[in-house]
């Protein structure tokens, strides 16, 4: 006998904890630098292309598959993937997929999260106050990093207690479950952020030209720097690319996620409006929130000269060593600067449960296991996953873990779903499913989009950012001798984990068949 399924209290619930796994670091870090990087204001409009062909399609089609196989007791990409097509043997391998790639995510991202927590605790403590410029703050996140010791730092030990401490608020959250720890979780962190996030915009877009002498360094033409479009750059493919992948990135598209979470859905639950709600609070977060701070803020301190190497230097630099600068020059520093680090752990907190919740369903559901030992047996192996990404970080094993985890999987499992909801499960079908107990009527166009236009799109994406970013870091093009045992080393280790996944796949399917004969 299955045992019952968790399931969602509230419709609020489930919207909040779906916008708290897209509404990560990467609305408040990536997609400044992203936009800023690749033609300002022109990168806009290859993003709200990608979002209207690729990002919401993508979203509806996750939230529908994920209730469909919920209601025969599956919650993760496998078994779902196996309901939709039942008289192919091997599709359930693909969903393995759904589990593998939020499972590498999970590992280090964990520790990018442990970071925000820190410096929350950082900027509380004035750690970082007698630091002045760009190269001093560097140095302090490196030695805390360990990638370097100095005055700041000698050792990782401050790092793994912040780590620690991380970790154990996810097990605890998952712990307590869907309802209980999760949706408890994203009603309370999701509203807060938002809160933060207003508070800290309102500041940056009310802060005056810093130097008399330097007029143009306002806020206005902060804004422009960001905004002002440069459409030359629309000829470029990976400007496209860029805009295309930071959809994925936002939406928490591609990862098996959504799935999961929807999943604990009623047969009757609205998919249609819930899904664009949820992808729309996601948009405020990011456009309205997420680029009203860094890059302004930025400007405004550093000039039209220095922001374009901040912007150069990616969304970590810009996080954790321009912004405490940026707060460190305007009134209650010590206040702004733990606000905008606490909405980066609340971000960061919401999207990591999240990343937990496919390989907890999986064991679950699949073994017929209780919450508690799936919860143990995650805990234990996923912190033993987690040590080279804290441990090895200078030798590049994290920048591994996000290639195949957050880049190369989302994108090809996209494209797997995509064409088994659209081309397998068959589109007249899967557009009733989409309606079934819907509150919104989906425009019609998007049954054509589904069917032809996402697919083809993620095909040219997947084609041509294999061959532009593919191909040399699978060569490990710019990869230093001295790194390559540890990329090496990452990749064994990711091999591994997808051979187990795919193993546990087999043993699962193979008692289910066994339990069905003895009937």
């Amino acid at each position: 006998m299955r045992k019952k399924r968790d399931a969602w209290k509230s419709r609020l619930g489930i919207i909040m904890a779906v916008s708290g796994s897209a509404v990560g670091l990467g609305n408040f870090l990536r997609f400044p630098v992203q936009a800023a990087q690749n033609g300002g204001g022109a990168f806009m409009i290859p993003y709200f292309i990608s979002l209207l062909l690729l990002g919401i399609p993508l979203m509806w089609i996750e939230w529908t598959v994920g209730r469909f196989g919920g209601g025969f007791g599956h919650g993760t990409a496998p078994g779902i993937f196996h309901t939709m097509w039942e008289k192919n043997r091997f599709i359930k391998y693909f969903g393995v997929i759904g589990i593998f790639g939020p499972l590498v995510i999970f590992i280090y991202y964990n520790y990018i999260a442990s970071w925000t927590l820190a410096y929350a605790v950082f900027s509380a403590v004035g750690k970082y106050g007698p630091v002045a410029d760009q190269e001093g703050m560097l140095s302090l996140l490196k030695g805390f990093q360990g990638i370097e010791k100095n005055q700041f730092f000698s050792s990782l030990q401050s790092a793994y207690l912040f780590f620690l401490i991380t970790f154990s608020i996810n097990i605890f959250i998952i712990y307590k479950g869907i309802s209980g720890g999760i949706e408890r979780l994203c009603k309370i962190a999701m509203p807060t952020l938002f809160v933060f996030g207003v508070i800290i915009a309102v500041r940056v877009l009310t802060l005056g030209a810093p130097d008399p002498s330097r007029p143009g360094w306002n806020i206005m033409n902060g804004m422009g720097f960001l905004w002002n479009p440069d459409f030359a750059a629309l000829k470029n493919a990976k400007v496209w690319l860029a805009a295309a992948g930071q959809i994925f990135f936002t939406l928490s598209v591609g990862i098996g996620v959504i799935l999961t979470y929807a999943s604990y859905l009623k047969k009757n639950d609205d998919v249609a409006l819930s899904g664009l709600t949820a992808a729309s609070t996601n948009e405020f977060a990011e456009i309205i929130i997420g680029s009203s701070i860094v890059i302004p803020a930025a400007f405004v301190f550093f000039g039209p000269h220095q922001i374009q190497s901040i912007a150069a230097g990616g969304a970590f630099n810009l996080g954790f060593v321009t912004m405490p600068l940026v707060f460190q020059k305007i009134a209650l520093s010590a206040f702004f600067g733990c606000m905008w680090f606490a909405l980066l752990f609340l971000a960061g907190i919401t999207s990591s449960v999240s990343l937990a919740q496919p390989s907890i369903a999986f064991l679950e559901d699949e073994f017929n296991i209780s919450k508690k030992k799936a919860v143990i047996i995650f805990a234990a192996v996923s912190f033993i996953l987690c040590q080279p990404a804290i441990f090895f970080l200078k030798h590049g094993v994290v920048n591994e873990l996000d290639f195949w985890g957050g880049t190369f999987c989302l994108v090809l499992f996209a494209t797997v779903e995509t064409i088994l909801f659209g081309w397998v499960f068959g589109i007249e079908k899967a557009w009733e499913e989409m309606h079934h107990g819907a509150d919104l009527k989906i425009p019609k166009i998007y049954k054509f989009i589904i069917k032809y236009i996402t697919p083809l799109f993620l095909f040219l994406i997947l084609g041509f950012w294999f061959v532009q970013e593919g191909i040399p870091t699978i060569l490990m093009k710019g990869v230093s001798q001295a790194d390559k045992p540890y990329v090496l080393g990452a990749r064994l280790m990711l091999v591994g984990m997808f051979v187990v996944l795919g193993i546990m796949v087999k043993i699962a399917w193979r008692k289910r068949a066994k339990t069905r004969n003895n009937r």
